[in-house]
């Protein structure tokens, strides 16, 4: 098994020091965050996995070398939240949401019309091209729901689909009541029976829109039901809640001990204080370019930082509130619009992110750990929320 030295790192974040963990032998950490940097490091990579990690003058000889010239480099950003199978677009409703439309929920029927009208070729080709373009902005590591389909078989072929790109794959049939649906009742009825029975094999994780204040979307008990089904079918939990109000959506996902509930905009005290009862448990995703495309306001970071809350940021990529995949973006508006500083930023888009998957193997540089790197055309990570819509980041491509 051939060995590779990436060497000439001006800056190596190894986020070593985020998960608990000891940072790495020759770490400068300054105070107050934790990023367990390395200044002139180097990182030995052999068969896809971190073997070694340390100042670049001590860095043992390998097959291949690997000179980045200075450049920082970043664990690879973990995308937890995202909706890549999808076809057409819904750029008039944008605009019009720019114009001064309110956002509701709504829309999400367009997209379903037109990913439904869409060969498996086509969806193919979307899917791949969404995820390269995540690649060449540091991305290494995507979730991607279904919830486009919102029939037996097309959210089957939605996620054996997403599975071809990512083992990182979530059910969504509970997205939003399909407009052929006047009866709620049956529709869950098919969700939480022969479409999950369909869909388990190619999912990992099932999710729900929990949202009472949207018409298509899902109650509490709805909501309850579907992810209860889904994990008696073995998945995984996740919640899409307090997007458009305070509603139940934490609420149950902390009751039901879901990874994370994603959005989080909209919280009361008791909120939070249930999300600090299960650090650990339950992360609160952030989705900043949400609000940034519906204008919205903003999920207080700070708040939940100072109270202890596990964070993590993603895109939630999609064709309606977020078509947008670059989570050097998202780290920009987590620093200049929700309180963060550009360390908890970095943390929260890598080992927040693997924390909301429940993985470790990603989202820090430490041995062991998969070799997901991400450098940039700069020479610190600050540059991230410095040098905002710049092609900073790019996946390193070491096969």
């Amino acid at each position: 098994m051939s060995a590779t030295v990436v060497t000439g790192i001006g800056e190596l974040v190894t986020c070593a020091g985020s998960d608990g963990q000891t940072p790495v032998l020759g770490a400068v950490v300054p105070a107050g965050d934790r990023l367990g940097i390395v200044v002139d490091a180097a990182v030995v990579v052999e068969g896809g996995l971190v073997a070694w990690v340390g100042p670049g003058r001590a860095a043992p000889e390998a097959d291949r070398r690997v000179d980045l010239n200075g450049r920082a480099v970043v664990p690879g950003f973990v995308d937890s939240h995202s909706h890549l199978v999808f076809a057409g677009d819904r750029a008039a409703e944008f605009s019009a949401r720019m114009a001064g439309a309110a956002y509701d929920g709504g829309g999400i029927g367009e997209s379903v019309d037109a990913t439904r009208a869409a060969s498996d070729g086509e969806l193919r080709g979307l899917l791949r091209k969404r995820v390269a373009e995540m690649r060449a902005l540091g991305t290494t590591t995507v979730e991607v729901k279904s919830g486009y389909g919102l029939t037996t078989t097309d959210e089957e072929r939605s996620l054996r689909l997403a599975r071809e790109v990512t083992e990182e794959t979530t059910f969504l049939g509970a997205h939003v009541v399909p407009p052929e649906f006047d009866d709620r009742t049956a529709y869950l009825d098919l969700v939480t029976g022969p479409m999950l029975t369909a869909c388990a094999p190619h999912a990992r994780w099932v999710d729900v829109f929990c949202e009472p204040t949207a018409p298509r979307a899902f109650t509490e008990d709805e909501a309850r039901r579907v992810l209860l089904a889904g994990r008696e079918a073995g998945l995984g939990l996740r919640v899409h809640g307090n997007q458009l109000s305070s509603g139940p959506g934490v609420r149950l996902a902390v009751e039901l001990g879901a990874a994370s509930v994603d959005h989080c905009t909209y919280l009361t005290d008791a909120d939070v204080a249930a999300l600090v009862a299960v650090a650990g448990t339950t992360v609160a995703t952030l989705l900043p370019g949400v609000e940034f495309s519906t204008r919205s306001p903003y999920p207080d970071a700070r708040r939940l930082l100072d109270a202890g809350v596990d964070v993590a940021l993603a895109t939630d990529c999609n064709p309606g509130t977020c078509n947008t995949a670059s989570m050097p973006f998202v780290l920009a508006l987590a620093v200049r619009e929700m309180g963060m500083t550009a360390a908890e930023a970095l943390v929260a888009a890598t080992v927040g992110g693997a924390r909301a998957l429940r993985r470790r193997d990603i989202g820090r540089v430490a041995v062991g750990s998969r070799a997901d790197l991400a450098v940039l055309e700069a020479p610190s990570h600050d540059h991230l929320a410095y040098r905002p819509g710049m092609p900073l980041a790019r996946a390193l491509d070491l096969s």
